[in-house]
C-alpha cells in the first residue's frame, strides 16, 4: 500500500537526518523516504539502518532515495530512483520484485517511461520552487498537473501519482482535484511548529486515515 503522504528527509553533508525522520514518525508519518546527497555509502548505510529501527518501532514504511544496494541491506521497504539515477529494471535486479520502487516525473513523458520500467508509484514535480532539492526541474505547477493527470487518466493509468516539491497544507485540495494519489513533503514539516497538527491536517485533506 503506498501512503498517501510521504515525508523526505531534508538533504544535509552537516548534520544527521536521523532527528528529523524521529520527528516525523512521532509526528504521525507513516511513510518516510531517507535522501541522503555527497556522503560516503558507507555513511548513507549508517542512516539507513538507524532509520529503519525507527520506522519498525512507529511501524512505518522506509524508502532509501538512490541506493538500492543499501535499501536491501537496511531491509527498506523499498527505493526512490530520480530521473537521472540507476534505471528501473537495474534496480529491480537489485532489491528483488517484493520491494517497492518509486520513480521521479516531471513530465508525461516521464511518466509513461516509468510505467513502462515497472515501477510501483511516481513522484511527479516539482509543484513550485524548492530548496530541498539541487538541479530542480522545470515547475510543473498547478496547471502542469491539470494537464498532466488528465492525460494520465485519458491513458488509463493508474499507477499512484505522488505531488511533490515545495508543498504547503494550503496546496493541498486543490492538488487533490487534479487527480493526484498523495504528496510528499520536506520542509513544511521539518520547519513546521505544530508538526502533529500539520500532519493530521494532511491527512484530512488527503481524505486518509492515520
Amino acid at each position: 500500500m503506498i501512503d498517501k503522504l510521504q515525508y523526505i528527509s531534508p538533504p544535509t553533508t552537516r548534520f544527521s537526518p536521523i532527528p528529523a525522520v524521529a520527528s516525523a514518525l512521532a509526528a504521525g508519518c507513516k511513510w518516510i523516504q531517507l535522501r541522503v546527497k555527497d556522503q560516503p555509502e558507507n555513511m548513507v548505510l549508517q542512516y539507513a539502518l538507524a532509520a529503519k529501527a525507527l520506522c519498525e518501532e512507529y511501524q512505518a514504511k522506509l524508502i532509501i532515495n538512490d541506493y538500492p544496494e543499501i535499501a536491501l541491506l537496511a531491509g527498506a521497504y523499498g527505493v526512490h530512483l530520480g530521473l537521472v539515477d540507476m534505471p528501473v529494471k537495474e534496480a529491480r535486479l537489485i532489491v528483488g520484485q517484493k520491494r517497492c520502487i518509486g520513480g521521479t516525473a516531471n513530465t508525461f513523458e516521464d511518466i509513461l517511461q516509468k510505467v513502462v520500467a515497472g515501477v510501483d508509484y511516481i513522484g511527479l514535480g516539482p509543484f513550485k520552487f524548492t530548496f530541498t532539492k539541487k538541479n530542480l526541474s522545470p515547475i510543473v505547477g498547478l496547471a502542469g498537473y491539470k494537464t498532466i493527470m488528465e492525460k494520465v487518466k485519458q491513458a488509463n493509468i493508474s499507477l499512484p501519482i505522488i505531488a511533490i516539491g515545495g508543498i504547503e497544507l494550503e496546496d493541498i485540495p486543490s492538488l487533490m482535484q487534479t487527480g493526484i494519489y498523495g504528496v510528499a513533503i520536506s520542509a513544511a514539516l521539518t520547519q513546521a511548529k505544530d508538526r502533529n497538527n500539520l500532519i493530521k491536517s494532511m491527512y484530512r485533506d488527503l481524505n486518509a486515515d492515520l
